[in-house]
């Protein structure tokens, strides 16, 4: 089983996928990102495909409702919708990140955002208020107790929740390599997940596949290693020897960049988003 746990499940109904959720979780030793040590070049990253334009495209937003942004990071997406809305409430875990918003809305010099330090999971109508729209980015992956994370969201939603996670396809190379030398690949909690954690919530979400469009593109091998979720540390030197062999082997040079690329390494999300019951 794929969490060793002596479970028989004989009526499908009976599922605590928030349970499976978490455990797959748990299982993942690399989920945990040092996003201070990663927010200098993330808004880099976050221009490199077409997920902010795509994103916002979906939104269902009005000039005079306030937006609460969990897991801002440094503003790659709420920043482009201060004048959509009426006010901005932008929430990260990390200093690094909030500190460059900060500096991004001194420099534009706006006036409806404002910023906050803390963890999505301590975040609840009591110490955050009613917002109308509630904006998870990429945010929500890693969390472990998503069911009452995601009851608070609920809570503190006047109108609409937006969400977006993995997509089934979001390390297609990384998998396809580790099945390549039959070692199975951690990986987080899919997107079915939450669908049917949502469904027992007695929430029915709109889903769709963003299309991102744009592959990665990398100057060389050593980039694709560093920015790839290879798991290095879970590999002898053995097989590290044939991760460098299998990149060679399917990855092309773009004649325009001069850059190597795999047409399935892309980023791959899935938006959920619904209308909050009065």
């Amino acid at each position: 089983m794929i969490f060793n746990i002596p479970i028989t499940i004989d009526d499908p109904e009976e599922i605590d996928w928030a349970y499976f959720w978490e455990k797959k979780l748990e299982a993942k030793e690399d989920r945990e990102k040092d996003w201070d040590k990663a927010a200098p070049n993330f808004g880099k990253s976050a221009i490199r495909d077409n997920y902010d334009k795509e994103l916002i495209s979906k939104l269902i937003l009005d000039s005079e409702d306030t937006l609460l942004d969990l897991g801002c990071g440094e503003g790659s997406i709420s920043l482009q919708l201060y004048d959509k809305v009426k006010s901005i409430t932008a929430i990260d875990s990390s200093s690094k990140m909030i500190e460059l918003y900060d500096k991004k809305i001194k420099k534009e010099e706006i006036k409806n955002i404002k910023t906050i330090k803390a963890d999505i999971t301590d975040i609840n109508i009591d110490n955050i208020g009613h917002h109308d729209i509630i904006l998870a980015s990429r945010s929500l992956n890693g969390i472990l107790n998503i069911q009452e994370t995601i009851a608070n969201i609920n809570e503190i939603a006047n109108k609409y929740v937006f969400i977006t996670v993995f997509g089934p396809n979001n390390w297609k190379v990384e998998k396809d390599f580790y099945e390549s030398i039959d070692k199975e690949y951690s990986e987080f909690p899919s997107h079915r997940y939450l669908f049917n954690i949502l469904v027992d919530m007695g929430i029915y979400p709109n889903i769709e596949n963003l299309d991102i469009g744009k592959h990665r593109e990398y100057k060389d091998i050593d980039e694709i290693l560093e920015r790839g979720k290879w798991r290095l540390f879970s590999l002898n030197d053995d097989e590290k020897e044939e991760l460098k062999n299998y990149i060679n082997e399917t990855y092309t040079i773009n004649p325009d960049t001069g850059n190597l690329y795999n047409k399935y390494d892309k980023a791959d999300w899935v938006l959920f988003w619904w209308k909050v019951e009065e």
